[in-house]
């Protein structure tokens, strides 16, 4: 007697990145909103609640504090984060050591984005939220933005809305899954933090609510030209999104690439520890903030927050404040005919496998004034000296405001010029540097712990047609 199986599926959706490239198309309006008055839009969010951020002391945290004996910072429920120490080892010799302040938020998130077809056009749910760190403090975000913490209530505020959506099983019906996929957060001041990236398709009736819009991938490529419009979870989100490119050849092949980042991350030595708060070295703390005992990297502050949208409308925190403006970048150039990104196997204590691919500069300058031009970090000097002619794309977009105070990074795709430091027209790149194409990160980004956020935000760009290469 023959078993009775349930019919096979196809192992790919091959309509989906067709569906995507038709929203990525619609780029003036949507089926609920044009372009041009997005802004507008989120103006009105902006005005329509009370929000207010201000800077207090570590004594005016009210449910936070300082432990006694590690001097770690935390909350006093045990949840949501706490601030304590690293220690980070790079290769053998002292110069890659450092101690520095960490934020360490053990739980998984859900950034989710919920999709939904209107007269045969994919759309976008964002939402216009308020978070402490952001410039002009209400930005786009995703549909679902939350820590755990969050949507299971330990705050005692209001049910996260859509968030059913991205709970349920795909088997139970309802939603469709259209990226699943853990990716990490900021190596240099998160501890081995990652988040749950969901983009899910329901052709149920959602309902509607005052915070909320449905956008195109092309409206949303428009509005990251921007400066701070598209948040940064939004963004990596995005990222994610199974786009095609149309490209059918590559300088390496893609198990090739792997190989490599593969022997990047073996022979590459890091060594990270959690370590009490209280010995950090190099750290001095204050009652209003914990510096940098050089005025550089980051400082540790606090706030106190009014936010009539949240699901508590008022609370305290700490918050990571970055020195200066950062400058990421991807350098960009074509093998015969085919663009390329110039990627680099970066290392980042805080992150879960220490190396993930970023782009081809990732630094705050202010950092490095003070080194000589032969210490300073490579291709800086090619970023910020690259004619305008040179520069694909360019917008300074605000790092994750839930965590982070005023950090901001230029963000740019510069065109790769023959007297850059990577050698001639054929020669290779640099060691640590790989020539990939968009499609290839994008292959990257569909997996957990490979792409960092940096390069998921510029990956982002191109995903929703921001620039074109």
């Amino acid at each position: 007697m023959t078993p009775t199986t349930a019919p096979l599926r196809p192992r790919e959706d091959t309509e989906l990145p067709v569906r995507l490239a038709r929203s990525a198309a619609q780029r003036d309006s949507g089926a609920h909103l044009r372009t041009a008055d997005v802004l507008d839009w989120l103006d009105s969010r902006r005005r329509a609640h009370r929000f207010r951020v201000e800077r207090i002391p570590f004594s005016g945290l009210g449910e936070w504090a300082f432990d006694e004996v590690s001097g770690n910072l935390g909350h006093r429920s045990g949840r949501f984060f706490t601030v304590e120490g690293l220690h980070v080892r790079i290769g053998p010799d002292a110069a890659g050591e450092w101690q520095q302040p960490v934020i360490r938020q053990p739980e998984t998130g859900i950034l989710g984005i919920l999709a939904k077809e209107f007269d045969g056009v994919l759309h976008f749910l964002m939402q216009a939220k308020m978070e402490p760190g952001n410039p002009g403090l209400v930005q786009l975000s995703p549909t679902v933005q939350a820590t755990r913490s969050n949507y299971t209530r330990a705050h005692r505020g209001s049910p996260v809305r859509y968030i059913d959506y991205f709970l349920r099983r795909p088997l139970d019906g309802g939603v469709r899954v259209l990226a699943d996929v853990l990716q990490s957060e900021h190596g240099s001041w998160f501890f081995r933090k990652f988040n749950r990236n969901m983009l899910v398709e329901t052709d149920g009736e959602v309902p509607g609510a005052p915070d909320f819009c449905w956008l195109t991938l092309g409206q949303l490529g428009e509005l990251l030209r921007y400066d701070n419009v598209v948040n940064m979870d939004a963004r990596t989100v995005l990222a994610c999104a199974p786009v095609a490119y149309d490209e059918r050849h590559a300088r390496h092949p893609d198990a090739e690439l792997l190989s490599w980042f593969t022997g990047e991350r073996a022979r590459r030595e890091v060594e990270a520890a959690l370590m009490p708060l209280k010995d950090v070295a190099g750290w001095r703390r204050g009652p209003w903030s914990i510096d940098h005992e050089q005025g550089r990297h980051f400082s540790v502050v606090a706030v106190s927050v009014e936010a009539a949208s949240r699901e508590v409308g008022g609370w305290s925190q700490p918050l990571i404040e970055p020195v200066g403006t950062g400058v990421t970048a991807f350098l960009a150039r074509r093998f015969a005919g085919v663009p390329h990104l110039l990627v680099c196997a970066r290392t980042e204590g805080g992150l879960q496998d220490g190396v993930e691919l970023g782009p081809t500069l990732q630094c705050t300058p202010q950092n490095h004034a003070h080194l000589p031009p032969s210490a300073r970090p490579r291709f800086l000097d090619t970023v910020l000296g690259a004619a305008a002619s040179r520069i694909r794309y360019q917008a300074v977009h605000s790092e994750e405001g839930g965590r982070f105070l005023n950090a901001q990074s230029r963000y740019l795709i510069v065109d790769w010029d023959e007297q850059d430091d990577g050698g001639g027209r054929d020669a290779d790149p640099p060691p640590g540097y790989r020539w990939m194409t968009p499609g290839q990160l994008g292959m990257f980004a569909r997996h957990s712990h490979y792409l960092n956020v940096q390069a998921r935000t510029l990956l982002a760009c191109l995903t929703t047609g921001a620039v074109r290469l």
